[in-house]
């Protein structure tokens, strides 16, 4: 007994019993609209007459709507609300194909014909279970007798039984009806397959622009906070003793912090969907500026960079800064102030890179054993210049190695 009057408690029930009966009260207008038309049918038939007005007539204006975009957009989100279970996941839009919109349609006249069972039931069982059930003790008219179909002499008792009945089997049908559209509205309101694959393709653009926000954050903030950590530790060592130098790197801070908040000023713009912040635009014509910060910072770095550099394609020039950034700062990180050799120039169609520091090198106070997401976004900013890159020990050094080509069909 507490089994079938828990369908009763619960708010799942009475939610989809309401979008039922939402469909019922949807076919109304179209079923007063074919009782209205229906007579100006040439039609002997009665029965023929009947099946056009309540099913065939309603049916067909339904499909008809079901075929308006914006439909889907409503069906949806009503059955998001009321139904729960399965379609608890669905995304209301308009159908933006006709295969969508077929399916919307079939929806559309399913929900609609099952709504306006469940309702006439539901309006319907109740008046009935209460006659049955006060049957045997409530001496009725016999005229309303007559209306239900009973006479004097048939025998009363069975009346609580089938009015708790016909209210249990109306409980179990709302629940199974309310079931069933639940479980086939994402088969029906679901994204098409061409839906489904732009959705795809517009979360891969977004992963992507994500990643390249964390690579530019990453680059530029994280080798600034590298070189500050090491600039700082120089100066505060050489303050007494060699001034000069110590303000020649508080100075060099300085500069590198106002860069870091600007590239951080700008990443947060682009989170935030700001067109005003502009792009920082490092280029390798920037590089010196990058390389003296980097020996302020007390690192020995041996550089021989190309004239020719200056010259490359912009968006390779963009990219192969940040990647000689990269290299520098996990230099810093991984390995102190180590002496590092930097060479970068252009051979042939290709920009070619190699950057490589001792191995086994006391580590100074910017070294960081752990490890880090930068070889990472440098591999990522590699690929898609279609380039080659190659990390690791060579011999005594640890080398790395990047060739990029200078046109993207190279």
């Amino acid at each position: 007994m507490i089994g079938v009057l828990r369908p009763l408690v619960r708010r799942t029930t009475w939610r989809r019993w309401s979008h039922l009966v939402v469909g019922g009260a949807l076919l109304m207008p179209y079923w007063f609209l074919s009782v209205s038309l229906t007579p100006l049918i040439p039609i002997g038939n009665p029965y023929v007459v009947l099946v056009l007005s309540l099913v065939v007539l309603p049916t067909a204006a339904t499909l008809v709507t079901g075929l308006v975009p914006t439909v889907r957009m409503l069906e949806t989100s009503l059955a998001r609300e009321l139904l729960e279970g399965p379609a608890k996941d669905l995304e209301p839009g308009p159908a933006r194909s006709w295969e969508s919109r077929g399916r919307t349609a079939a929806w559309f006249s399913l929900h609609l014909a099952v709504g306006v069972v469940i309702s006439g039931l539901s309006l319907a069982v109740p008046p009935f279970a209460f006659v049955a059930l006060l049957a045997p003790v409530v001496r009725w008219d016999e005229q309303f007798i007559d209306a239900w179909g009973w006479r004097g002499d048939w025998p009363q008792w069975p009346g609580p039984l089938i009015g708790l009945g016909s209210l249990v089997a109306l409980l179990a049908l709302i629940v199974a009806a309310g079931a069933l559209l639940s479980r086939f509205a994402p088969v029906f309101l679901g994204p098409s397959a061409a839906e489904r694959l732009a959705a795809v393709e517009a979360r891969a653009v977004k992963l992507a622009e994500r990643n390249r926000l964390a690579r530019e954050l990453h680059d530029s903030v994280g080798h600034a906070l590298s070189v500050v950590t090491l600039q700082a530790g120089a100066a505060g060592r050489v303050l007494d003793s060699d001034p000069g130098f110590a303000r020649e790197a508080l100075s060099a801070i300085e500069e590198s912090a106002r860069a870091a908040l600007e590239d951080l000023d700008h990443v947060l713009g682009l989170l935030r969907e700001d067109p005003s912040r502009p792009a920082p635009q490092a280029t390798l014509k920037d590089l010196g500026r990058l390389l003296e910060q980097t020996r302020i910072a007390g690192v020995t770095l041996d550089a021989r960079i190309g004239p020719e550099v200056e010259a490359v394609p912009a968006a390779v020039s963009r990219e192969a800064y940040r990647i000689v950034q990269e290299g520098l700062t996990n230099a810093l990180r991984h390995a102190g102030k180590v002496p590092v050799r930097l060479r970068l120039g252009v051979a042939g169609d290709r920009l070619e890179m190699e950057m490589s520091n001792p191995l086994g090198a006391a580590r100074g106070a910017g070294a960081d054993h752990g490890g880090g997401r930068g070889l990472g976004g440098v591999r990522e900013r590699v690929t898609v210049l279609r380039g080659e890159m190659s990390a690791g020990p060579d011999g005594e050094r640890w080398c790395f190695r990047v060739s990029l080509p200078l046109r993207s069909g190279s």
